[in-house]
């Protein structure tokens, strides 16, 4: 079963998807919800993780987790 990643690219301003391991993005959006709807897109049956981008009660930066 393969994951996505979706990487918020700070100096860009948009999401990379990623595969785990790949040294490009497989694409790029410019929404969060965009990447994860792109990756479900590139396969339905992937595994989506999407990189925390704040901090909460609950976790911390760079941290994963479904959307």
């Amino acid at each position: 079963m393969s994951e996505f990643f979706i990487e918020r690219r700070e100096d860009e301003g948009d999401y990379a998807i990623r595969r785990r391991g790949a040294k490009k993005a497989s694409d790029v959006c410019d929404t969060q919800a965009e990447a994860v709807e792109r990756a479900e897109e590139i396969d339905p049956n992937a595994t989506i993780l999407v990189e925390r981008v704040r901090n909460t009660n609950r976790g911390s930066r760079d941290k994963w987790r479904k959307p």
